[in-house]
């Protein structure tokens, strides 16, 4: 039996044989082509079963997936992070949403291509889709609850998979699939499906309007300054955004039109200040503590953005630190504990120049600061992030001694988790915070001074966050994502 035979019992989507590209487009059309056919045939199985019940037979389909081989020892362009495989043999990574990602994989396929001379094989891989992810955002479908219907929808459909949809490549763990082929792409098809899916859930907005750089934030301030900012930057006319999306998918082009509010907001709402090439900016408001930081970065780093940053609040840690100082982090002290079974703590987060590089010069454009004088509002340090909000209350000698030991300049809950799962997930990333309290110091966040501090502070570095990414957004991809990030056993895609 082949692999897509017909085994008694089970409906299959038709199926096709592979085809060898050498144009990276048309590749990926036949990736569309193909996902498109599989998900239709389950929308419409599903459709069915749900109007007449059990069919007597599984219905199926698989993910598309590219394949590549490679004869020779020959490397590619050593300055790149990305677009080539170290060692002959061959590699091959399924593929969901090629409508979704289709710039990214054009742009992925086309760089092997040029670098191996080789073409790429699509064709019909041996993962099932699941039938949530098949039906997902569809208009007007939705999976049942276990236990409404009288029979199993797992009786008839496949489910996702907890085996193919972990972090095993991105972490290092699993070197290979499981017919020998090397891993193409850091993120196996369901497990971008999965956090598709939770992307909607936690922001309340569609993958599809998220850009390719990405603001994170701990306070509602910045998300209001944020709006005003794109309702600025939509009237110009000439800045390149075209809109401005908020939670529910609320979409605006008109500067002056309102932006219906939902009326509850999600965990973590965010906010899109769109491009028509998509290289805009997302902000998203995480909250409070690093399981959000970890939970958001976790599902947006499928996206494969070119960037993320935190612009948030933090406890300045210093007497000669001002409430409002900036703080760069250059270093990072992992207390989250959130990732430690991912990323050992031992693990350096080390600063990227081209990030460090736009944020400084974005913090000197706003303040109008530079060089020696620079070093009045901001500071270039390390960076402590704990889960543990009421740390100044613990007895001084475990967390207070720790933090002087590691030369820490500020505290927060949520930097270096970002930062962490950056490096983890090969997404350059930099962090930009304002101090707001001096717990060490007897300034605490009281609603008075909170307040004024807000109203004075938000604005211009919430603008120097923008303007950072606007930066990094001018620079090659190259140039951007490092080589860093990459570890001795790499996937060819970002």
């Amino acid at each position: 039996m082949t692999l897509h035979d017909t085994p008694a019992g089970i409906a299959i989507a038709p199926c096709h044989a592979a085809e060898a590209f050498t144009d990276p487009a048309a590749a990926v059309d036949r990736l569309e082509a193909l996902y498109g056919q599989a998900t239709d045939f389950l929308l419409d199985g599903f459709n069915r079963v749900i109007a007449e019940g059990h069919p007597g037979r599984r219905i199926r389909a698989f993910y598309p997936e590219v394949r590549i081989t490679v004869t020779s020892h020959m490397k590619g362009d050593s300055r790149l992070s990305f677009g080539h495989v170290a060692l002959p043999g061959t590699y091959s990574a399924t593929i969901t949403r090629p409508d979704l990602f289709r710039n990214y994989l054009i742009q992925q396929l086309g760089q092997l291509m040029r670098n191996h001379a080789v073409p790429v094989i699509v064709g019909l891989s041996a993962t099932p889709i699941p039938v949530h992810f098949a039906v997902a955002g569809r208009a007007g479908v939705a999976v049942p609850q276990e236990g409404v219907l009288d029979f199993s929808l797992r009786d008839v459909f496949d489910v996702p998979d907890l085996a193919t949809m972990d972090d095993d490549i991105v972490n290092g763990t699993n070197l290979s699939h499981p017919d020998g082929s090397g891993h193409l792409a850091p993120f196996t098809a369901q497990r971008v499906d999965y956090s598709l899916a939770r992307l909607s859930h936690y922001t309340a907005t569609g993958p599809e309007h998220f850009q390719n750089h990405v603001l994170f934030t701990n306070y509602q301030f910045y998300v209001d300054e944020f709006e005003a900012f794109a309702r600025r930057a939509i009237a110009t006319g000439d800045s390149g955004y075209s809109a401005f999306v908020g939670p529910g998918n609320m979409v605006i082009t008109d500067p002056e039109a309102p932006l219906p509010h939902l009326p509850r907001l999600p965990q973590m709402p965010a906010y899109h200040l769109v491009r028509p090439d998509g290289q805009g900016i997302t902000l998203v408001n995480i909250g409070v503590g690093p399981s959000n930081a970890k939970t958001a970065t976790d599902h947006i780093a499928v996206l494969r953005p070119h960037a993320w940053l935190m612009v948030g609040h933090c406890a300045g840690l210093r007497h000669t630190q001002q409430l409002g100082d900036f703080v760069l982090a250059h270093a990072y002290l992992r207390e989250d504990h959130v990732l430690d079974d991912d990323l050992p703590t031992w693990v350096p987060i080390p600063a990227l120049a081209e990030i460090q590089i736009a944020l400084q010069e974005a913090v000197a454009e706003v303040t109008q600061l530079d060089g020696y004088e620079l070093k009045r509002i901001m500071r270039t340090g390390t960076v402590a992030t704990i889960d543990n909000r009421n740390w100044e209350l613990r007895d001084q000698s475990g967390p207070v001694q720790r933090l002087s030991q590691s030369r820490a300049v500020a505290l927060d809950m949520e930097s270096a988790t970002i930062a962490a799962n950056g490096f983890r997930f090969r997404v350059p990333y930099g962090t930009l915070l304002c101090v707001s309290d001096k717990p060490l110091h007897g300034e605490l966040k009281l609603p008075g001074m909170a307040s004024d501090f807000y109203r004075t502070q938000v604005s211009r570095h919430l603008l120097i966050g923008v303007r950072a990414m606007e930066r990094l957004r001018d620079m090659p991809l190259e140039r951007i994502h490092s080589r860093k990030l990459r570890s001795f056993e790499e996937t060819a895609f970002l």
